[in-house]
């Protein structure tokens, strides 16, 4: 009975999904394609964002340059040589505050300390990360989540178990660099 429901629950979850009509992007690498689906009902402005930068093919030779087993793989800022590519339109507006949360699975964008301040840079989480949430520290502002991994998932999996070393300032960089081939709309929303 369990497993019945179990099996109704992901077939809703998945209409659900379907009848959202989402757009869905594949991240192709070197290690295999993470296909993701896009919330753009919860956060418009970084979804336009993220499939400007897909449609432009920005993404395109960059790498997933920190991964951190336990937490995240972040990639969408450099090249294999650490060479970083400098974004060609301005920050986009933080909605973190969109109710979703930093779980596994979960895309979000990356940041610097000013919580305005994504771009290009965005990270997978590979655990339930709820201190990057909105709300979660004295300023209140979190991270925006904005797409949840539904296919492919053991690939993140298998990157998150990379070795890494320290190049310079950064931390946690492959030895071999992940490499992000290309970003690709598979799905777009109606």
């Amino acid at each position: 009975m369990k497993k019945v429901l179990s099996v109704i629950f992901a077939l809703f979850i998945s209409l659900q999904s379907f009848a959202k009509d989402n757009p869905v992007v594949v991240i192709k690498t070197n290690m295999g394609d993470i296909y993701v689906e896009l919330y753009p009902d919860k956060a418009p402005k970084t979804v336009e964002n993220f499939l400007t930068y897909v449609k432009e093919g920005f993404y395109n030779g960059l790498i997933f340059h920190r991964v951190v087993k336990g937490f995240v793989i972040q990639g969408g800022g450099f090249d294999k040589d650490l060479k970083y590519k400098k974004p060609n339109h301005p920050p986009v507006k933080n909605e973190s505050n969109n109710g979703l949360s930093n779980l596994r699975g979960t895309i979000a964008m990356a940041r610097t300390s000013d919580p305005h301040s994504a771009t290009t840079q965005f990270y997978i989480n590979l655990a339930d990360n709820t201190f990057l949430d909105y709300g979660r520290n004295p300023q209140k502002w979190g991270y925006t989540v904005f797409g949840k991994v539904i296919k492919g998932m053991d690939v993140v999996d298998e990157i998150a178990q990379v070795p890494v070393m320290n190049v310079g300032w950064m931390v946690n960089v492959p030895v071999r660099p992940v490499i992000i081939e290309k970003i690709e709309i598979v799905k777009k929303k109606n």
